[in-house]
């Protein structure tokens, strides 16, 4: 088990560089994190919702994402409540008091999850959440040291020296811990430290002394593209590109699945920045709106600080405007919410696309496949074009009749119209659109024509197998930083 002395501390890097390490040395692998809380999740092939950070130990590891390796994802929809997702389904929208009370109902749930997966696979790497010394939730922990009890699993716990305070971090989280926790740690990890590695020798020598555990390794700060968890993404901080197609995305208050957007910047000529407000927008090449977990309140969020008008000036102007799930909800012309889903009652939507969304309980959940349709106008390239994606989303929303639709897809034995484009606006309900074919160089190309300029020679490339390098460069560092002989000797 993987756990760290805080959020962001690099748990979900470590645990997906050991799944690929593990996998690469011929065992059968899966990740595991009992509880996490995110607001980017994946939809697998069976239609189950899950966290983000397990679908990448999964691509890591080499197998299949399943909801069993996530069995309770929390998706917050305000400043103190959550959509509770247990085994893949929506259990309900709870607040923090209620959800803390009911931690016990969900245990059982956790503990088929992790059974099943420990009878498949020869290695689990768990990952944690937080830290384990948050000592107010220790007595119903079910997933730091309460997980690593049930699976009578070893901890190896991470620091963040570029944080700063590594040592007092490690050192008073493991002090936190009763005894029979302490005992569980049978390592600790340096993560993101720049410089010398000999200069912390000394202090790593009086750290194992005080913490009864081996420093494991110093963990280098690395430079790789792979999915970032959440909001606290150093992705999110990106306001600048030195590339020919300047794509600017809307940076909304609960933004969810902002890795849509990973592909696009992978292409040499899209540079992807996020933008909070109305003097960092500039005058971009392509607007994007995200997915949202409230599109009402992020609406009135862009209403109140001036984007909304700033985007619809742009829009005016000829400039390419996507929105994606909650995006595209907010560019029709209404939104409708009679049974209270968000927030309840109506508002106006940007106008800017000939549609209207009504929130409903029942949440989408399905992978897709999808053709571009015969499309005229700015985005007439993109015409016949093929992806794979997932849509999910709360609420139906319809196009005005005689109206032109995006694409048509498939999947979940599904046949049907998906978006709604009107000239240079486009709205689409899948997400990952542009990871598969070749959407991302026909949109840059598209752009760049508008712009008078060609494309570099040589496409994009294959961003399947560009994650994959960037999982073995992972794997290479980490094996480069850590002991793995002491780490397969705490295995067994």
């Amino acid at each position: 088990m993987v756990q760290g002395t805080a959020s962001n501390a690099g748990k979900s890097l470590v645990a997906a560089g050991l799944c690929r390490i593990f996998r690469q040395d011929g065992f059968s692998v899966a990740p595991f994190k009992s509880q996490n809380m995110a607001l980017n999740s994946f939809i697998t092939r069976d239609g189950l919702e899950m966290g983000r950070a397990q679908a990448v130990q999964a691509e890591a590891a080499g197998v299949e994402p399943s909801a069993l390796m996530n069995p309770i994802l929390l998706k917050p929809t305000g400043e103190a409540t959550s959509q509770v997702i247990v085994d893949g389904e929506v259990a309900g929208t709870m607040s923090a008091t209620e959800y803390y009370a009911r931690k016990a109902e969900f245990l059982p749930a956790i503990r088929r999850a992790y059974a099943a997966l420990a009878e498949w696979h020869d290695i689990i790497v768990i990952e944690g959440a937080g830290s384990p010394a948050e000592i107010n939730l220790a007595d119903n922990d079910i997933v730091n040291m309460g997980m690593a009890a049930i699976a009578g699993a070893p901890v190896l716990l991470v620091g963040d020296i570029d944080r700063g305070g590594v040592f007092a971090s490690l050192y008073g989280t493991v002090m936190l811990l009763p005894e029979a926790d302490r005992a569980r740690i049978k390592g600790v990890i340096v993560n993101k430290f720049r410089g010398d590695a000999r200069i912390l020798r000394p202090g790593l020598s009086r750290l194992e002394q005080l913490v009864g555990a081996p420093v494991l390794g110093v963990v280098p700060w690395l430079k790789l593209d792979i999915d970032d968890e959440d909001s606290l993404s150093p992705r999110l901080a990106a306001k600048g590109t030195a590339k020919p197609v300047d794509a600017a995305v809307i940076r909304l208050p609960r933004i969810a699945n902002f890795t849509d957007f990973g592909s696009l910047d992978f292409d040499p000529a899209i540079g992807v920045r996020y933008v909070s407000g109305a003097g960092e927008l500039g005058t971009p090449d392509l607007v994007i709106i995200p997915g949202t977990k409230n599109t009402m309140a992020d609406l009135a969020w862009m209403r109140q600080n001036g984007l909304e008008a700033a985007v619809k000036k742009l829009a005016a102007g000829g400039v390419p405007l996507i929105g994606v799930c909650g995006g595209y909800q907010m560019l029709g012309e209404a939104l409708r919410d009679p049974d209270g889903v968000e927030q309840g009652g109506e508002m106006p939507g940007m106008g800017l696309l000939p549609a209207v969304t009504r929130f409903e309980r029942q949440k989408t959940r399905t992978r897709v496949r999808g053709v571009v349709g015969r499309l005229t106008g700015f985005f007439s390239n993109l015409s016949g074009a093929e992806f794979e994606g997932y849509e999910i989303h709360m609420g139906e929303t319809r196009r005005a009749e005689g109206t032109a639709h995006f694409a048509r897809i498939t999947g979940d034995g599904r046949d049907a119209e998906d978006g709604s484009i009107a000239g240079n606006v486009l709205g689409t309900y899948v997400h990952g659109l542009f990871d598969s074919g070749s959407l991302a160089a026909r949109l840059g190309g598209a752009i760049l024509a508008a712009k008078g300029e060609t494309a570099a020679p040589g496409a994009s490339g294959d961003f399947a197998a560009h994650k994959e390098r960037q999982y073995d460069l992972l794997a290479d560092a980490l094996r480069n930083a850590l002991d793995m002989a002491a780490i397969y000797e705490i295995l067994g």
